[in-house]
Order: structure tokens, then C-alpha cells, then sequence
């Protein structure tokens, strides 16, 4: 199945993935080497905690996962619909990320677990703000699908059969998008350590005012051709 998707989102697709790429090796440079992004190694981590009794790592795991969760549900309930379409409130969902990731820089700077509940609960937020359109799936902040897509189109080139360019077309930009994400994030950690959050929160920032901008210019021009429509010249 072919995925149609409008400019917008393919661009802001790319620039979120690059965004969680920063945000996840910021998080795992960091003091407790933590990803943030995504949650199946966190998982896995948290088995290993209760395994071994160690409660101070379990809870900071389970902290983790209930953010994440949290900021999932926050955008669900910001956005309330799965279609992306748009006229929905990303704005502010963008905006509550990039507040969210600005308010962890000094929680991280004293070492407080807290940073990282924060910054997971910014990725849960955009995460489940793009992660259903017209059936077709998209993830910013883990790439798990993205590589599965990719495997499953050079199954399909060997067989022979048709390939679903575009699917792996987006698939290819968000690994490229979360993988130089990830180089700059490590860069800018070595000379401005927690502080290189401040980059993607002012990213997610500025996102959220090109959206807001494209949203308004999007139904200006809707409403100059309806009105052409009802009055020709």
C-alpha cells in the first residue's frame, strides 16, 4: 500500500526525527546512559533491574516508560483525533515538547532523574502526535519499523514484486533524519553538554511556528479560492 502523504508532513517527519535522534543521545551520553526516545531497551533494562532487586533503577526505568506514556496521552488528548490532518492542534503539541525539553536542561545540569521523565514525556508527545495516517504508519523517535519497511521492500525487489517507493522512501529520510539527529546531538553535547538540549527544544520550537504559519497561509488560500469560486470574474 502506497503512502499519500502532503509535503508538510514529510518535511516535518524528517525534522521530528531529527529532533528525537538529538534528544536520545543526549539522554544516553548523559549521566545514567539512558535512551529516551523509544522504550523497548528500556523495558528490557527494567526486567533486568527486578531481576537483581536494584528498586533505584527500577523505579527510574518505570519513570521513564510512565512519562512517555504520559506525554502520549497528553497529545491524544491535545490533537484527539489519529488522522493527520490539517487544522489539528500540533502547535501546541510542539509547543508543550519544546517547553518540555527546555524544563529538563536543569534537572539533567543537577543529575535529577527528573530531566529524563521530562525529556521522555516531550518524545511521547511527539510520537503519538504523528504516529497514524490514512493507515499507514510513521515514527519519529524509534526506527524499528523504519528498518523493517526497508527489509521487508528488498524481499520484495528480490521476488520480483511491485515496490512501495514512497513507504520506503519516508522510511529511508526518518533513519537519515534520526541518524544525523544523533551525530549532531553527540557533537553538540561535548562542548555544551545538557545544554544541547536547548537545540532541539528551540528545533521543536520553530517547528511548531513554521507549522502554525503554513496552517494559516494553507487556509487563506483555501478561503481566496472559495471566494473565486462563488464570485468569477
Amino acid at each position: 500500500m502506497g503512502i499519500q502523504l502532503p509535503r508538510w508532513v514529510w518535511v516535518g517527519a524528517v525534522t521530528l526525527a531529527c529532533i528525537a535522534g538529538m534528544v536520545n543521545v543526549i539522554g544516553y551520553l548523559g549521566f545514567e546512559h539512558q535512551a529516551i526516545s523509544h522504550l523497548t531497551g528500556t523495558t528490557s533494562l527494567l526486567g533486568a533491574a527486578l531481576a537483581a532487586g536494584d528498586w533505584r533503577a527500577a523505579g527510574h526505568l518505570w519513570g521513564v516508560l510512565i512519562a512517555f506514556c504520559l506525554g502520549a496521552t497528553i497529545s491524544g488528548l491535545v490533537i484527539q483525533d489519529s488522522t493527520l490532518r490539517l487544522g489539528r492542534r500540533y502547535g501546541v503539541v510542539l509547543a508543550l515538547e519544546s517547553l518540555l525539553l527546555a524544563a529538563a536542561v536543569p534537572l539533567f545540569v543537577r543529575e535529577q532523574v527528573l530531566g529524563a521523565w521530562l525529556a521522555a514525556m516531550a518524545c511521547g508527545l511527539q510520537n503519538a502526535m504523528v504516529t497514524a495516517y490514512s493507515g499507514a504508519v510513521v515514527r519519529t523517535t524509534h526506527l524499528s519499523g523504519m528498518f523493517t519497511d526497508l527489509g521487508i521492500g528488498l524481499g520484495h525487489l528480490i521476488r520480483g514484486m511491485p515496490l512501495p517507493v514512497r513507504r520506503l522512501t519516508l522510511s529511508g529520510l526518518i533513519i537519515s533524519g534520526f541518524l544525523g539527529g544523533g551525530i549532531l546531538g553527540a557533537w553538540l553535547f561535548r562542548s555544551l553538554h545538557y545544554h544541547a538540549l536547548l537545540i532541539p527544544s528551540a528545533l521543536t520550537g520553530l517547528t511548531g511556528i513554521g507549522y502554525a504559519g503554513y496552517r494559516q497561509w494553507a487556509l487563506l488560500r483555501q478561503r481566496r479560492n472559495g471566494a473565486q469560486s462563488i464570485h468569477p470574474d
